[in-house]
Protein backbone atom coordinates (compact mmCIF):
# COMPACT_ATOMS: atom_id res chain seq x y z
CA UNK A 1 0.00 0.00 0.00
CA UNK A 2 1.53 3.25 -0.89
CA UNK A 3 0.65 6.28 1.12
CA UNK A 4 0.90 10.04 -0.31
CA UNK A 5 1.84 12.80 2.28
CA UNK A 6 1.32 16.57 1.09
CA UNK A 7 3.40 19.02 3.24
CA UNK A 8 1.02 22.95 4.70
CA UNK A 9 2.95 24.37 1.47
CA UNK A 10 1.77 22.51 -1.10
CA UNK A 11 -1.73 22.40 0.21
CA UNK A 12 -1.81 26.24 0.75
CA UNK A 13 -0.24 26.30 -2.90
CA UNK A 14 -3.11 24.35 -4.07
CA UNK A 15 -5.80 26.06 -2.34
CA UNK A 16 -4.82 29.17 -4.08
CA UNK A 17 -5.61 28.00 -7.10
CA UNK A 18 -7.96 28.80 -9.57
CA UNK A 19 -10.54 25.75 -9.63
CA UNK A 20 -9.27 23.96 -12.93
CA UNK A 21 -5.82 24.10 -11.76
CA UNK A 22 -6.38 23.21 -8.47
CA UNK A 23 -8.92 20.11 -9.66
CA UNK A 24 -5.79 18.65 -12.14
CA UNK A 25 -3.08 19.36 -9.12
CA UNK A 26 -5.28 17.04 -6.83
CA UNK A 27 -5.78 14.37 -9.38
CA UNK A 28 -2.54 14.38 -10.10
CA UNK A 29 -0.97 14.35 -6.79
CA UNK A 30 -3.72 11.52 -6.30
CA UNK A 31 -2.06 9.53 -9.32
CA UNK A 32 1.61 9.26 -7.55
CA UNK A 33 0.19 6.30 -5.45
CA UNK A 34 -0.28 4.09 -8.23
CA UNK A 35 2.85 5.91 -9.49
CA UNK A 36 1.42 7.15 -12.21
CA UNK A 37 1.61 10.88 -14.11
CA UNK A 38 4.43 12.58 -15.91
CA UNK A 39 7.08 12.03 -13.35
CA UNK A 40 10.59 12.52 -13.59
CA UNK A 41 13.72 12.07 -11.54
CA UNK A 42 15.77 14.68 -10.41
CA UNK A 43 19.45 15.79 -11.13
CA UNK A 44 22.62 17.79 -9.97
CA UNK A 45 21.64 19.64 -6.51
CA UNK A 46 17.87 18.06 -6.57
CA UNK A 47 19.15 14.70 -6.93
CA UNK A 48 17.45 11.91 -5.01
CA UNK A 49 14.26 14.40 -5.79
CA UNK A 50 11.58 13.31 -8.09
CA UNK A 51 9.00 16.24 -9.72
CA UNK A 52 5.41 15.57 -10.76
CA UNK A 53 4.13 17.77 -13.79
CA UNK A 54 1.10 18.77 -13.98
CA UNK A 55 0.28 21.55 -17.06
CA UNK A 56 2.37 24.34 -15.82
CA UNK A 57 3.22 23.91 -12.42
CA UNK A 58 5.44 21.30 -10.60
CA UNK A 59 5.59 19.28 -7.61
CA UNK A 60 8.41 18.06 -6.15
CA UNK A 61 8.50 14.85 -3.73
CA UNK A 62 10.42 11.89 -2.45
CA UNK A 63 9.51 8.21 -2.56
CA UNK A 64 10.64 6.17 0.79
CA UNK A 65 9.72 3.49 2.31
CA UNK A 66 8.73 2.73 5.71
CA UNK A 67 8.25 -0.79 7.25
CA UNK A 68 7.86 -2.29 3.91
CA UNK A 69 5.39 0.39 2.86
CA UNK A 70 5.96 3.13 -0.31
CA UNK A 71 5.23 6.94 1.30
CA UNK A 72 5.37 9.23 -1.17
CA UNK A 73 6.10 12.85 0.39
CA UNK A 74 5.22 15.23 -1.60
CA UNK A 75 7.03 18.56 -0.14
CA UNK A 76 6.67 21.52 -2.66
CA UNK A 77 4.65 23.31 -5.20
CA UNK A 78 5.00 25.72 -7.52
CA UNK A 79 4.95 27.30 -11.42
CA UNK A 80 7.97 25.47 -13.74
CA UNK A 81 9.35 28.90 -13.91
CA UNK A 82 10.28 29.57 -10.17
CA UNK A 83 10.09 26.00 -8.78
CA UNK A 84 13.47 24.63 -8.55
CA UNK A 85 15.72 27.75 -7.61
CA UNK A 86 12.49 28.20 -4.63
CA UNK A 87 13.17 24.54 -3.48
CA UNK A 88 16.91 24.83 -3.44
CA UNK A 89 16.94 27.72 -1.66
CA UNK A 90 15.22 25.85 0.73
CA UNK A 91 17.10 22.60 1.36
CA UNK A 92 20.11 24.82 1.81
CA UNK A 93 18.24 26.99 4.25
CA UNK A 94 17.01 23.73 6.01
CA UNK A 95 20.96 22.31 5.82
CA UNK A 96 22.04 25.65 7.60
CA UNK A 97 20.19 25.01 10.46
CA UNK A 98 20.69 21.35 10.54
Amino acid sequence: MTKVRVSAQLESFVKSLAPDPRQALRTGIKSLAAGQGDIKHLEGDLAGWSRLRVQTYRVVFKEIWKDGHRIVDCVYANRRSVVYDLFKEILRNQFLKD
